[in-house]
């Protein structure tokens, strides 16, 4: 299966990615089949450059992109973004809440 992903570029501390068609089971930073864009966190703001028709040329023939391509993809306006994800609440902390009293407590004073 072929993955669109980001291919760490850049010096130590002063990530810059590309953005790369892939084999899903090569590295990260292994042979590659196409790039198709470039991607740097580091500029304010993010600076994103994206060939748009090879990417639609790559989703139409079976490439699935990872969740940060995605996103990107999605700031650019070639596929849906993912959703924001609700923050998660462990286990303990729902039970907790769920326990927890609803009134609220009153203080009582010494006359």
């Amino acid at each position: 299966m072929l993955r669109i992903r980001l291919r760490r570029m850049g010096a130590k501390n002063r990530p810059s990615y590309r953005v790369v068609v892939a084999d899903s089971r090569s590295p990260r930073d292994g042979r590659t089949v196409d790039i198709v864009g470039h991607y740097s966190p580091i500029d304010k703001p993010e600076k994103v450059v994206i060939n748009k028709e090879k990417v639609t040329a790559w989703l139409s023939k079976g490439a699935q992109p990872s969740d940060t391509v995605r996103r990107l993809l999605g700031k650019i306006g070639v596929m849906e973004p993912l959703p924001i994800r609700a923050s998660v609440t462990k286990p303990a902390e729902q039970a907790q809440a769920t326990s927890a009293p609803t009134t609220p407590e009153t203080s009582v004073s010494a006359a």
